[in-house]
Parts: structure tokens; C-alpha cells; sequence
């Protein structure tokens, strides 16, 4: 678990982060340079899920030895698809990571949210719904591992 203390509210308690694949943590079907090793250390403190409609047929290859929940969805109404697991995972605990208009539902139903703009961009509506924006799927994953980051981003 990670617990962020963060002036002006309560402690928020993460176990489980929720990482959407394509165009988050991974680019035209393949996982991007340097994200594998986050996802070693996050998986220390939380519990890991990846959640795709695998368009490019490639997660389980990409994800190997990783040792974290693979989620596939039907790629028809992916947002609802998203926001029930996050349901299911207690969105009071969840933190979500995306990038896309589909991922809008599962951060409406998380604690904390972070919008990543990758290789793929982001959409813009998304952005409005994201309690933090970075530039790359490696900054969000640093940002969640380090409590000060979060704490001087989201201070009231």
C-alpha cells in the first residue's frame, strides 16, 4: 500500500493501480524503454493491473515476467469495461493512469488520476478529469512512487 499525506486532506491509500496499455504504457502495441523496471518497483507497494482490449495482439508478450494482473475487455464500450473493474477493485483505493477518451469512466471511479501524454497524445477531454497530467508514462510512474511529488502537485 501507499499512503499519501497531502496538506489539506485526508490521506489517501492506494492498493491498486490500474494502467491502461495502449498509448499509455505502451506505443503501437510494445511496452516503452524503461517502464518495465517502474512497474518492478510499483509492484513492491501495490497491487498491478494492466487493462487492454489488446489491439495489437502483443500485452502478454510484451508483459512477461512482470508478474501483474492482465485484464482484457471487449474493445466494443471499452469505458464501461474499464470503469467496472475498477469498481470491482474498490475505486476508493484505486489509482488509474490513461490516456484516451475511453478512459474517462475508470477515472471518474478512482481515488487519484493520472493523465499520460505518450507517443499517441492524449485526449483533450480526458486531461479534465485527471487530478495530474505528465508528459510521459515514465514521469507517472516516478510521480506515484515518490509521496513528495504527489504531495506538491495536489496540496490544497
Amino acid at each position: 500500500m501507499i499512503i499519501y499525506q497531502i496538506p489539506g486532506r485526508r490521506p489517501i491509500k492506494i492498493e491498486n493501480v490500474v494502467l491502461d496499455y495502449n498509448g499509455t504504457i505502451a506505443v503501437d502495441g510494445r511496452i516503452i524503454y524503461g517502464v518495465k523496471e517502474l512497474l518492478l518497483k510499483l509492484k513492491d507497494y501495490v497491487n498491478v493491473y494492466i487493462l487492454t482490449a489488446d489491439t495489437y495482439g502483443t500485452v502478454e508478450r510484451e508483459c512477461r515476467g512482470l508478474d501483474v494482473e492482465l485484464l482484457t475487455f471487449p474493445k466494443e464500450n471499452a469505458g464501461e469495461s474499464k470503469r467496472d473493474i475498477v469498481k470491482k477493485l474498490g475505486g476508493d483505493k484505486t489509482l488509474c493512469v490513461g490516456n484516451g477518451y475511453n478512459d474517462i469512466p475508470m477515472f471518474q471511479e478512482s481515488i487519484l488520476s493520472i493523465a499520460v501524454i505518450e507517443g499517441e497524445g492524449a485526449s483533450g477531454k480526458l486531461l479534465s478529469h485527471a487530478d495530474i497530467i505528465t508528459r510521459s508514462i515514465l514521469e507517472a510512474l516516478e510521480i506515484i512512487l515518490n509521496k513528495d511529488k504527489i504531495k506538491a502537485t495536489l496540496r490544497n
